[in-house]
Parts: C-alpha cells; structure tokens; sequence
C-alpha cells in the first residue's frame, strides 16, 4: 500500500470523524465567549443523537432522502429547547454551573434511555436505513492528489462544519453580536453599563451552544454509528470540550483541534487496514483519543486562559 492510498483512507476518516466534534466545539464557544461553563455537551449532544434517530426511523417512509437533514434540524431544535434548563438553572437560578452541567449530562442519558426502552422495548432503537451517503464535492474532487484527499469519499455535514467553523469565527469577532457577546463573557458589569442586555446574550449563547451540540449528536449519530444506544456518544462532548479548550476558546483553533482529535479517532476504526499498523494490538487504537486528549490538554497547549467571567454568576449591581 502506497503513502497516497493511506492518506486517502485516513484522511476523508478523520474528517467525518471530526465532523460532530467540531458542531460541539463551537457551541462550546459560544456558550464560555458569554461567559457559562456548559460541560454537559455531552448530555446535549446525546439528546440530539436520540432525537435525529427516532426521527429517521419514523418519518423515513414520509421524506425519504431528505429525512437524514430534517432529523439534524428536529435534534437542533429539540437539543436547543434541552439546554434551557442548564440556561434557567445557572443564569437565572445562579447555580453553580459545572453542576448544572453534570445534570444535563446525567438527566439527558437517563431520559433518552428511558424513552427508547419505552417506544422500542430494549435497550436500543432499530438502526436507521435512510442515512447520508458518500459523496465527491463537484469541481474540487477533480483536483489532482487534493482533491482525492479532501474532496472525496466525505459527507455533506462534515464539509459543512467547516463552513459553519469559519461563519462562527465571523461572527463572534467580525459582528456588533460578537463584540457584545465577548463583552459580557469578559466583564459583564461594564457590558451592563453600556446597555447590554447580560442575561439575554447569556440565554442566548446557551441556546446556540445546545442547537450545536444537537446538530454534532445527529450527525455522529447518522453517519457514524446508524443506532442509538447508551453508549452512541460515549464520551464525543467530553472530547468536544477538549477541542474548545485546546482551541483556546477561538471557532478557528476549535475546529483545528477538532480535526487532530478525529484524526486519533479515526485511528481506531482504519488503523488495522494500514500495513505498518496492523501489529499493534486493537485495544491501543481504542484508547489512543483520549490518551492524546489528556497529553495535549497537559503539555502542548501552553497557557490558556478562560474568559475572565467565564463560570461567574452575572449579578445585577454588584461590583
């Protein structure tokens, strides 16, 4: 097996691979730029993988092709909604916000599981037969080596993560919304003084994080694993959020980081197809994500540092 045929195994893996994380990564960012911790994209995302499955599986006689991309927007809306409560609870309520995540992340597992023994009877919903397919990206697939690399074998929602990355990156630093946003994430008593609307711009970075996060669920959900079960996610938020801090809370570093964590998760799927691979037991591919996960979050992100009012209840007044 030549270098080429490897990199073209690899590569169009860890894309799609990267795909759901990089969704996640940047509703993480949204969510902490405004100033509220969210660790429970992991029970966000799981909302959106059971919502986009049990849609498939109902309404796919109804619309048919279009059924994968309607699901993705049923488990946006839905994981949206979800988040409310981690908005209600550590805004309004001014909880302490890696609680509120911990029950989210609990609270979106054990409702999801409850439903799915409730509606399909077993621990798992039947797997879905209207899914995204492979496609080559027109004109750009023709490009010679690049093109077979980046542009084929892929999947529209992965191509389209990378859209939405640099769209994300516009507008929380290119628009009156993202200067605003910031704002109240860095010092929400001077964005109160200028008008600002802090509790607002916090609800609705929490809602955009949970709209996000449902979209990086359906999406690993669809493409990925096709069923729903307790362990579909299995960890995808967590990973996420490493990506949002190895990124240093920027939509661009995010996504890069998104894209070196779906790389090591790749690995486990292709890694026993690659010819010099193939003597390395299974068990280490398994557990390189997370390895690598916890050796670049110690040692090669350097200092990073969190928006100052990040994890801080917002209190009118007080100074």
């Amino acid at each position: 097996m030549s270098v080429l045929q490897m990199l073209e195994i690899i590569i169009p893996s860890a894309i799609f691979f990267s795909a759901p994380l990089i969704y996640t990564a940047l509703g993480g960012v949204f969510c902490e730029r405004a100033g509220v911790v969210n660790i429970g994209l992991e029970g966000l995302m799981v909302v959106g993988a059971f919502t986009s499955i049990v849609f498939n599986l109902t309404f796919a006689p109804s619309f048919g092709d279009y059924t994968p991309w309607l699901a993705i927007i049923a488990a946006m809306f839905i994981s949206a909604l979800f988040s409310l409560l981690h908005a209600v609870a550590s805004i309004s309520f001014r909880a302490d916000q890696v609680v509120s995540g911990v029950a989210i992340n609990f609270l979106g597992l054990g409702l999801s599981m409850f439903l799915v023994k409730l509606w399909y009877g077993k621990g798992q919903t039947d797997q879905i037969r209207e899914g995204f397919n492979k496609i080559d990206l027109p004109i750009l697939s023709k490009i010679p080596i690049v093109g077979e690399l980046l542009f084929s074998n892929g999947y529209y929602p992965a191509y389209w993560s990378f859209v939405i990355a640099v769209l994300a990156w516009y507008v929380v630093f290119k628009t009156p919304f993202g200067l605003r946003l910031r704002a109240v994430g860095e010092h929400p008593l001077a964005a109160d003084t200028m008008g600002i609307n802090v509790t607002r711009m916090r609800y609705i970075a929490v809602f955009l994080s949970g709209a996000l996060a449902g979209i990086g669920g359906a999406v690993f959900a669809q493409v990925i694993s096709r069923i729903f079960t307790h362990t579909t996610i299995s960890g995808q938020g967590f990973i996420a959020l490493a990506a949002m801090i190895f990124g240093k809370w920027h939509p661009i570093g995010a996504m890069g980081a998104a894209l070196f964590f779906g790389f090591a998760q790749s690995l486990s799927i292709v890694g026993q197809t690659i010819p010099f691979l193939k003597g390395i037991p299974s068990v280490y591919f398994y557990i390189a994500p997370y390895v690598l996960t916890i050796l670049a979050l110690t040692g090669f992100i350097g200092r990073a540092e969190a928006p100052k009012a990040s994890g801080t209840p917002y209190i009118k007044g007080r100074r």
